[in-house]
């Protein structure tokens, strides 16, 4: 799911414009559970996202 996220926003020209897209949608629709188990993922060293989706979940993390 957070890679078809990704895919929404990875026509966006300005990549940090993408990354904050993806990072926004994620905290505004995703439950807490649901962000919890990605971060966990991403700091596991997950390697199944996309670098703006990856980076996006690091900003959430913050």
């Amino acid at each position: 799911m957070a890679n078809n996220i990704g895919a929404f926003f990875k026509s966006e020209p300005d990549r940090e414009l993408a990354v904050k897209g993806v990072e926004q949608h994620i905290r505004n629709f995703w439950e807490p559970r649901m962000r919890t188990a990605i971060i966990e993922y991403v700091q596991k060293g997950g390697t199944e996202l996309m670098d703006i989706v990856s980076e996006a979940v690091l900003h959430i993390a913050k």
